[in-house]
């Protein structure tokens, strides 16, 4: 979840973090239920598999690596499990084949599971296309459900919360109607997270506490959900400004996180480290971010290493400490620009952004945070497009350039209009009405500031 106030206690707006903390809200991969097609596919794709490894002379712990364990590698080439699209590439590499090797010609459940393996691999826009694609054409309710917990995942992502809560309470209806509990509950939580997107915290309270309730009585649903629901809570605690149970939850959700593995323990402290932010504490945050990020780069995880990099430049920069967010930022970006992935490439530029205005070079911030707005909306990240166009219009404010600082807050009021999140929508009327107001405007600052106070 995102954009409560962060950095309450800091410099930064909410907006200016909401493009890290979206990808910081506990997360769990759409299962991939096996349908009749799903499943023949699977299969196949299996007794390929298998095929290609006794060729290579590889055994089942050869082929896994260091990555899987010889459990998965039999589990796929029995067809009892799916890959996904990261573990297909890896282990297509492994057997210097093409992953297209492993599956026939398109068909419908190839379709499908491409789609699925375009969430799993964090394509968001293309896993929402596909999915709503699915969607337009003839399924049967299983098939329907999964989809739909697809699609409402993949909504989420793009902060696109109203349409997800939409897609996630039908994929709990028919799942409920099938009889399938912990699919339900699969899509219930991303319908919570859906109702936090649209500002429906006391309904997402509601539901995220009752599927607590069900997982501490005896629900089943996949591993570590009861700490992703205390993560989640504990967000929704503090943007309400319950800051002591948003505390008490993310302290839950902690002792539950000794058993995980180095990789998955990095990212849990990466999330955790977000959300001590979420409630001002950004000496914690700072110190859980730092353990998060030297897991990662131990494990030699580059990639993730650099989110938590630019999560802790964004911590840092709150604190005062402007020379070290650069250092990280210039760290994060250096990945991201060698990963040749733009959407945090423009998350890491808007950062940098604010790096540069914090050092009093508005010309610097202008310039990187339009490189960030144009990459942001080329590669459809709604929030650090919004965010960048603020970082704009402060810029242009620092500067001197206050008519074109309230060009660029209308944009921004556009966009946040048109994403129809009322905390999003609050804070860039708030924020334009001051500017108005500093250049004696005070019927335009009065306007604006009562629109904020309508938004709900």
């Amino acid at each position: 979840m995102e954009r409560a106030e962060y950095f309450r206690r800091g410099k930064l707006s909410s907006l200016a973090c909401h493009a890290v903390y979206t990808a910081a809200m506990p997360r769990t991969r759409t299962a991939a239920r096996a349908t009749e097609q799903d499943a023949a596919l699977a299969r196949q794709i299996g007794a390929r598999l298998r095929e290609a490894r006794q060729r290579a002379g590889l055994t089942q712990q050869q082929l896994a690596g260091e990555r899987y364990t010889k459990a998965y590698i039999s589990a796929l080439e029995t067809g009892i499990a799916r890959p996904s699209m990261v573990a297909l590439n890896y282990l297509s590499e492994r057997l210097g084949l093409a992953p297209s090797h492993f599956l026939d010609e398109p068909t419908p459940a190839w379709t499908r599971l491409e789609v699925d393996m375009q969430l799993a691999a964090g394509e968001w826009e293309a896993a929402a296309d596909g999915y709503g694609r699915l969607l337009s054409g003839p399924l049967d309710d299983p098939s329907r459900a999964e989809v739909l917990r697809g699609h409402a995942e993949a909504l989420v992502r793009l902060d696109r919360g109203r349409e997800a809560v939409t897609a996630a309470s039908e994929a709990a209806r028919l799942f409920a109607s099938l009889g399938k509990v912990a699919d339900e509950a699969l899509a219930r939580y991303w319908l919570g997270y859906g109702l936090y997107l649209s500002d429906a915290e006391a309904d997402a309270r509601s539901l995220l506490k009752g599927l607590l309730e069900r997982v501490r009585a005896g629900l089943r649903v996949e591993p570590e959900f009861e700490m992703r629901l205390l993560m989640a809570l504990a967000a929704v605690e503090s943007r309400t400004g319950n800051y002591a149970e948003s505390l008490a939850n993310l302290e839950a959700a902690r002792g539950m996180a000794s058993d995980l593995d180095d990789r998955r323990r990095a990212m849990f402290l990466y999330n955790l480290a977000i959300s001590y932010r979420e409630t001002g504490d950004l000496e914690a945050a700072i110190r859980s971010g730092t353990q998060g990020l030297a897991l990662l780069r131990a494990a030699g995880a580059g990639f993730e290493s650099a989110q938590i990099e630019n999560d802790l430049a964004m911590a840092y920069l709150a604190t005062g400490n402007v020379a070290r967010a650069g250092e990280l930022a210039d760290e994060a970006h250096a990945e991201f620009e060698r990963a040749g992935d733009d959407r945090y490439l423009s998350a890491v530029l808007e950062t940098e952004a604010q790096v540069a205005l914090a050092r009093g070079d508005a010309a610097e911030a202008l310039q990187l945070a339009e490189r960030a707005r144009d990459l942001a909306k080329a590669t459809g990240n709604r929030a650090v497009e919004l965010t960048a166009m603020l970082t704009e219009a402060r810029a242009l404010r620092a500067s001197g350039s206050r008519d074109e600082a309230e060009t660029r807050y209308a944009d921004a009021a556009a966009l946040a209009r048109d994403g129809q999140v009322a905390s999003r929508i609050r804070e860039v009327l708030r924020e334009w009405a001051g500017l108005r107001a500093e250049v004696g405007d005070h019927r335009g600052a009065y306007e604006l500031t009562n629109e904020a106070l309508a938004v709900n």
